[in-house]
């Protein structure tokens, strides 16, 4: 059987900035945008405390010093060092590794025995080796385990690792997984399944190919067939960033010469175009 794993750096950007104040672990922290303009990510600590990725960062100071959060402005050039070395450990256990993101990666795990074992030693490593603790999901296809890697994360009693590898295990977190959180399907269309009666990915996998292709074109029928445990998107097709920007405010009268403004916008188009390059969008 074709297994695939898909590991996830926990709360990734909260957890860099840890790395280097190790005495914020168990604390709430927060990362916010450039130019500290929004929440943009938050440890498990801030969002107990309802705070939304979003939040803009004037709206909830208060709340934030009230409840002692750690407040960090964002450093895309430490996340991407960090990235760097979870994927340098990664690509010892594969001779298949792709990262999909800053934090993420799919791993070839065909063949291999012990999964549930190796997948432990693999979640110790990194979290050792970097500090970074990561969730990894395994299972015969791409959807499958990104769904498992979720399980992975948010329930302790896995220790870092959900194996989904039969019908039995497979419709289990099917039922119990909401359709709107199925990637490549999206909560776009979860009040149209929902009009349906399509609540859970399971539900979505009783409606027949001809249906599914119909309301949610031939992308959902991948996706379909992938809940059904059929491999049938490779990483070529995986969706990725809609966008990517690079942007700043400028303090005062902001700029007034043209060759001030030239140079700015060159600067971010290079850095825009550095992060499409890091994400393998571009060449």
């Amino acid at each position: 059987m074709e297994l695939f794993g898909l590991v996830d750096c926990n709360n990734f950007y909260c957890s860099c900035e840890r790395v280097f104040h190790p005495d914020l672990i168990g604390k709430p922290v927060v990362v916010l945008s450039n130019n500290d303009g929004c929440v943009i990510a938050r440890s498990n600590e801030a969002k107990a405390l309802g705070l939304k990725m979003g939040d803009p960062f004037y709206q909830v100071k208060d709340m934030l010093e009230k409840n002692n959060v750690a407040v960090f402005s964002s450093n895309y050039n430490l996340y991407g060092d960090m990235s760097k070395r979870v994927m340098s450990l990664l690509s010892r256990y594969t001779p298949k590794l792709t990262q999909y993101s800053i934090d993420e990666a799919f791993l070839d795990l065909t063949g291999i025995d012990n999964l549930q074992e190796y997948g432990k030693e693999i979640v110790r490593k990194v979290g050792k080796g970097t500090g970074i603790p990561v969730s990894l999901g395994i299972a015969p296809t791409k959807t499958l385990a990104k769904m498992a890697s979720k399980y992975a994360k948010k329930y302790k009693g896995y220790e870092g690792v959900c194996l989904i590898d039969t019908d039995e295990k497979r419709e289990k977190a099917l039922k119990l997984f909401e359709v709107g959180d199925v990637w490549g399907i999206g909560h776009r269309n979860t009040k149209k399944l929902e009009y349906y009666g399509i609540k859970t990915a399971w539900n979505l996998t009783q409606k027949s190919a001809s249906w599914v292709q119909k309301e949610l074109s031939i992308t959902g029928l991948r996706t379909w067939k992938e809940l059904q445990g059929e491999s049938c998107i490779s990483i070529e097709e995986l969706p990725h960033k809609k966008s990517i920007c690079t942007s700043r405010s400028f303090p005062g009268v902001g700029l007034d010469k043209l060759q001030d403004l030239e140079e700015a916008v060159a600067n971010f188009a290079a850095s825009c175009s550095r992060k499409l390059r890091d994400d393998h969008i571009a060449w």
